[in-house]
């Protein structure tokens, strides 16, 4: 469908978590053009959704990892060695915050609150890509983030999220002068609103997406095919010399004054 063969190439989806999700959405489209693919969930919760909606597919495994541990994280890629054998792609597309720090005034944030959302919304990045990129081999590989114009600007009621997405957009620049190196790529895209099941708790979020729509140079959303697409390029060579970036993907939001 996509003119890009990732047939030799294993990739590891973080995050998802049912079918409106934006991590399946890349999961997808990675399969699409050929890799082999290891998604990982939070919990048991989650689980039985997930191998729902992989059963029919092949070169595929499933596994629960929570990110808040190392040691799952390491658990995780000791499955996909002996499951794969090796590692070229990985995406993180995990993000979590209390409810009640999504809304209302952004100095109400509590300590705990805070350190949670950056644990898991931008801390989670750095073991990933550590322990992850010992198993990519000499032609290097690539990591893909998930982002957000709040990190930059302020989106009412995205509150300490916002704070952890500016956390890790600096990881991304840090994580790629760390990877270069070895050939490792770590980028980030900025998705415009997308109507998954996570962004109902964010308050203002219909009033966010009719900004969006109305003000961007497009005049509409950006869709979950949008971000894949995108995601599949900075998973393939195609990017071959782009790293460090945030790309937005907004229908151009982004660029506007007023």
């Amino acid at each position: 469908m996509y003119p890009v063969n990732l047939e030799d190439k294993v990739a590891v989806v973080f995050g998802v978590a049912n079918s409106r999700s934006i991590a399946w959405s890349i999961a997808q489209i990675l399969r699409e053009a050929g890799a082999k693919i290891a998604i990982c969930y939070q919990n048991q919760r989650v689980k039985d959704n997930i191998v729902k909606l992989v059963e029919k597919w092949e070169n595929v495994i499933t596994i629960e990892c929570d990110v808040s541990s190392n040691d799952n994280v390491v658990s995780a890629y000791e499955t996909i060695g002996n499951e794969f054998g090796r590692l070229d792609i990985i995406t993180h597309s995990i993000a979590f915050a209390n409810r009640e720090d999504l809304g209302g005034a952004f100095m109400k944030t509590e300590r705990d609150g805070f350190h949670l959302a950056l644990d898991i919304s931008a801390y989670s990045l750095i073991p990933i890509a550590r322990y992850g990129a010992q198993m990519m081999k000499d032609d290097g590989g690539s990591i893909l983030t998930m982002t957000f114009q709040a990190s930059e600007r302020v989106f009412p009621g995205y509150n300490v999220m916002a704070t952890a997405k500016a956390a890790l957009e600096n990881e991304v620049k840090q994580l790629a002068n760390d990877l270069g190196p070895e050939a490792i790529r770590v980028n980030a895209i900025s998705a415009g609103p997308l109507d998954t099941l996570s962004s109902r708790v964010i308050r203002g979020y219909t009033d966010m997406k009719k900004a969006y729509s109305d003000r961007s140079p497009m005049k509409r959303n950006v869709t979950f095919e949008d971000v894949a697409k995108t995601a599949l390029y900075l998973c393939s060579d195609l990017s071959s010399g782009v790293t460090g970036e945030v790309v937005h993907v907004d229908t151009g939001y982004n660029i506007m004054g007023i």
